[in-house]
């Protein structure tokens, strides 16, 4: 099982029942109240304000229920999206899991617009996919958008899990054509903790990667590499850009990737006392994904792909994290421009 899934698992497992939505169809109903006799006036608010969607997972050939399939409500909005902390991927803060008949529950979900991330338990005979209103899809952008209403529950499109297939290639610098050794894999950015390291799939000593377990769909790929800038396949900034993967059940088929070292975005962090594990982030402002992560050390630098705007966060502090320009969110953080020559970008969280 991926560490994606258990993740999602665990996360499943520490909140309740969690739960998906769509964009209201007429079915929708009431969340069944609390007992009032174990909840205070304001838990009882708080819970009638979430909302909660039923889904039913199955295998796409024989229609059968697939159990321990791991979901996750990926926020459409970009401020939700760029929430993502350390050791956190991209993915949302909303998950659960189909029980053995295939049901999933998803209960007690923040109001507002997701899309739907379905990882099965078995990736030798069902696909991972963002789910379609009529199918699945590797593309974000392609998947349905499920609404959440606060107090209601409504019913998301039933999923049903392709045949999986496999992605092979070989991770080199652009500069010198060698393998790199450790490079990043994936599907979903992923902001990884400086003590646990990366997620996803990893490159050998030859630079050579294995990504498994993908539904018959395109995927655009992001790779990520220490000292070279964060890119996604096709060698570009943004994932809107990418050159996606075509995968086919039941088969391999190979994408190499060259990376390159980017641009430099360096800066210092005046700030009374540095956090232990200080970073300083950067999303791209069109699509919100994370594409740049540097310890924040005096100076701290980033190495981004040139040809895109960025939001830089700094998570420097034990206060809460502080946005450029003296910002507290990503709407009224100030885009910075990467081009070919070096950027510098001071925070002055005192």
């Amino acid at each position: 099982m991926s560490r994606a899934s258990v993740r999602l698992i665990a996360i499943a497992s520490t909140l309740a029942l969690l739960a998906v939505e769509a964009i209201a169809p007429p079915g929708a109903h009431a969340v069944p109240p609390l007992p009032a006799a174990s909840a205070t006036a304001a838990t009882t608010s708080k819970t009638a304000a979430l909302g909660g969607v039923r889904s039913v997972v199955r295998d796409a050939r024989t229609g059968a229920p697939v159990p321990r399939a791991c979901a996750a409500l990926v926020p459409v909005d970009l401020v939700a999206l760029t929430s993502v902390m350390l050791d956190e991927e991209q993915s949302g803060r909303h998950a659960g899991c189909t029980d053995e008949q295939g049901n999933l529950s998803v209960d007690g979900v923040t109001p507002g617009r997701y899309r739907l991330l379905v990882r099965p338990s078995d990736t030798a005979r069902h696909g991972s996919q963002w789910v379609g209103r009529h199918g699945g899809t590797g593309e974000r952008e392609r998947a349905q958008v499920i609404r959440v209403r606060g107090g209601a529950v409504t019913r998301a499109p039933e999923v049903r899990l392709d045949p999986p297939g496999t992605i092979v290639g070989v991770v080199t610098d652009a500069a010198t054509g060698q393998p790199i050794r450790g490079a990043s894999v994936l599907v979903v950015p992923f902001l990884p903790h400086p003590k646990y390291g990366e997620n996803g799939v990893l490159t050998d000593e030859q630079g050579r990667y294995t990504m498994t377990g993908l539904g018959p769909y395109h995927w655009p790929l992001q790779f990520a590499a220490t000292g070279r800038a964060i890119q996604w396949s096709g060698g570009v900034a943004n994932r809107l850009q990418a050159r996606p993967v075509r995968v086919r059940s039941d088969r391999t088929v190979t994408a190499d990737q060259a990376l390159t070292a980017g641009t430099v975005v360096s800066g210092v962090v005046l700030v009374d006392e540095l956090a232990t594990y200080a970073q300083v982030v950067a999303f791209n402002t069109v699509t919100g994904d994370l594409v740049g992560v540097a310890d924040a050390g005096s100076p701290y630098m980033l190495r981004l792909l040139p040809g895109q705007r960025v939001k830089l966060r700094c998570d420097c502090s034990y206060r809460l994290p502080e946005w450029h320009r003296d910002a507290a969110g990503f709407d009224a953080a100030t885009p910075v421009r990467v081009g070919r020559a070096p950027v510098v970008v001071d925070f002055d969280l005192g």
